[in-house]
């Protein structure tokens, strides 16, 4: 039975074009309904068109003024009646006339006749009936008749114009059709999208997200707490009343409360913390008061601000807001709602930012948000799980190695991984291939971290020559430095912004040394002191690498504490206060310290660098020339030239050579 459940979820998955389902798009086999009621307005307008100008009459029909005469003098007419001094009705004696399609019933006139001036009308009458005699002529009758519908419509139609016309306005300025935010006297409601019945229920669960493990640990709690709450209240403790996600962009922070909210089947109200600022001032506080006031008619519950930090930044750090900041006043009413004198009881609020160092204090703090789950960048076991997950709607080669495609992508995250599966996808379409197989997951990887490639990008021969040796110095260097990065290719293709690239795969370590950083450091060198050795002078082509080395160099002087004559001393601030402050935490006679000694260590890596190339200065050579004949090389080219690396992380154990990559 639960086989069956699972091929029927992933059916459902692969129909979808995901790993999981998406509990905020359209159930499927569902249309949305359209709620344009613009037709409405046009049947009206119809109906006010047909009223004024369609014939409602009892069967009359025009008749021409010499037909008229001829009828009046040969006395067929029986009644003429005057209307309004415009129109002229006219009643037949039906016995003596049959053969000019008159009803033969009904009250209404036979003929109705446009008359010019009365006057003459009255002339031409009697003239017409000169040869009668007295007792035979017929005299018009002068009727004043008022047309109410007609003036009623007249009244109404342009008051009912402006009233739509505003209703129009007001309707898209509020936000569009539809909602409660979209009428402008609902401006103050909440936008939450609530999920609290079977149609709605969010699908997604925990077998969904891969990795986070730790994550989900933590979270389970609140879930098996909205299960079985006396679990944990007989034994007196309480639930925490919030739960921040914080992590780097990616990681899967949306993804996990969207498993929260298909794991605890209680409703779900999901919000972005952008939603709750507007124009108007007073609507943040006021959709805040709304939000809770929904969750606690619905506790228990939860509620989900995504990206918090849109309300949540600390108080009082912008000063050219004045007194009266909406964003200030909308957190304010949030700190209030979360856990204020009248507390919330079942509303459980979890959020998701990745700027945890600006958040408010107020909010951080226990009893509002008591926890923080740290969501972090998946590792190498972790990144297999996510590509189990983002591979199954794939028609793989059997070719294709998972536990090799986490190895190439070292700090990848959740989407950046997913992105990786759907550009292989793409690249093997483009190929007309059936099958994605390995080298399509290859070029993905490339693809997403160098960007496209320029092959008609126009480069004189002494600029080929020169990109050459730059990217055979970084080459080089990272080969036979002990601590540098493994290298797993080289090209002189451009690729994005970059004229030459050199791939590599770094060691996934939580702590680095001192002799690692500056010998990293030496290898991003390479490519200036290749330049300056072999050409005799340098390029801008090392922009990149030297602002590396700068920001490096920098942290090891100010930040972990890796100069002598700096000392022990951080000036690093995790909180992110400082970036409210122009001035600097130190004084100018530490400042010129920290340049002297940022500047000591570049020159002792360049110096490094350059006394191994220049013992090296064949190899380098060989390296450069093969770089111009293939464009792309390979690890196992460098141990041709050089022999084995010197770096105690085999490359071997990383990764392997992609196939069929020549190029």
């Amino acid at each position: 039975m639960a086989e069956n459940e699972e091929n029927k979820q992933n059916s459902e998955n692969k129909k979808s074009g995901g790993s999981f389902n998406n509990p905020f798009s359209k159930p499927p086999g569902k249309t949305p309904k359209n709620n344009n009621i613009f037709w409405i307005y046009g049947l009206i307008a119809v109906a006010i068109f047909a009223i004024q100008f369609l014939d409602f009459g009892k069967g009359s029909k025009q008749i021409s003024q010499t037909d008229f005469y001829s009828k009046l003098s040969s006395k067929e007419v029986t009644k003429i009646v005057i209307v309004n001094k415009e129109i002229a009705e006219i009643y037949i004696n039906r016995t003596t006339s049959t053969d000019d399609g008159v009803m033969s019933g009904g009250a209404g006139p036979d003929f109705t006749m446009t008359i010019g001036s009365v006057d003459s009308f009255e002339d031409n009458i009697k003239e017409a009936q000169a040869s009668l005699p007295n007792n035979e002529k017929i005299k018009p009758e002068y009727e004043t008749r008022h047309d109410y519908m007609g003036e009623i419509v007249s009244w109404i139609l342009p008051i009912l114009i402006l009233v739509g016309v505003w209703m129009f306005i007001f309707r898209r300025m509020s936000g569009g059709a539809g909602g409660a935010g979209s009428q402008i006297f609902n401006i103050g409601k909440s936008r939450a999208k609530v999920f609290d019945n079977a149609e709605s229920e969010v699908k997604t669960n925990f077998k969904d997200v891969a990795g986070l493990e730790e994550a989900k640990i933590e979270i389970r709690e609140i879930v098996d707490f909205l299960k079985n709450p006396k679990k944990y209240t007989e034994l007196g403790g309480k639930i925490p009343k919030g739960a921040l996600l914080v992590g780097p962009p990616g990681t899967g922070k949306t993804l996990l409360a969207k498993a929260v909210a298909g794991e605890a089947h209680v409703p779900f109200f999901s919000m972005s913390g952008s939603d709750f600022v507007e124009m108007f001032v007073g609507v943040g506080a006021s959709r805040v008061r709304d939000l809770f006031k929904q969750a606690k008619e619905k506790a228990p519950c939860i509620i989900f601000i995504d990206e918090i930090d849109a309300i949540g930044r600390a108080r009082g750090k912008n000063p050219n807001m004045g007194s009266n900041d909406e964003r200030e006043n909308t957190l304010n009413q949030l700190l209030t709602e979360m856990d204020g004198f009248d507390t919330n009881t079942g509303v459980i609020i979890l959020a998701a930012t990745n700027r945890a160092d600006i958040l408010d204090k107020a909010l951080m703090r226990a009893g509002r948000f008591d926890r923080q789950i740290h969501v972090e960048l998946p590792d190498l076991n972790e990144r297999e799980d996510i590509f189990k997950v983002h591979l199954k709607p794939l028609k793989l080669s059997e070719l294709v190695d998972v536990p090799f495609l986490a190895k190439q992508t070292p700090g990848f995250s959740g989407a950046d991984i997913a992105n990786v599966c759907n550009e292989a996808a793409l690249i093997a379409a483009r190929k007309n291939k059936t099958q994605v197989e390995k080298q399509d997951f290859l070029d993905a990887i490339d693809r997403i971290i160098g960007g496209l490639e320029k092959r008609n990008k126009i480069i004189t021969v002494q600029e080929k020559k020169t990109i050459a040796y730059h990217e055979a110095g970084h080459a080089t260097l990272s080969w036979l430095l002990e601590y540098a990065h493994p290298l797993v290719k080289v090209t002189i293709i451009p690729r994005g912004k970059a004229l030459g690239a050199a791939w590599y795969l770094p060691e996934e370590r939580q702590i680095t040394t001192t002799e690692q950083i500056l010998d990293e450091m030496c290898a991003t060198l390479g490519g200036r002191i290749a330049e300056e050795i072999v050409f005799g002078k340098i390029s801008t082509g090392a922009l990149n690498d030297l602002e590396r080395v700068t920001k490096q160099a920098y942290a090891m002087v100010s930040y972990f504490g890796m100069s002598s004559k700096i000392g022990n001393l951080s000036f690093y601030d995790s909180s992110g206060q400082n970036e409210f402050f122009v001035g600097k935490p130190y004084s100018e006679e530490t400042a010129q310290t920290i340049d002297k000694e940022a500047k000591a260590i570049i020159d002792s890596a360049y110096s490094k660098g350059k006394e191994i190339l220049q013992k090296n200065a064949d190899g380098l050579k060989q390296l450069a020339e093969k770089l111009l004949e293939k464009e792309v090389i390979f690890s196992e080219d460098l141990e041709l030239i050089f022999g084995k690396s010197r770096n105690t992380k085999s490359l071997d154990e990383l990764s392997v050579r992609p196939e069929n990559a020549e190029i």
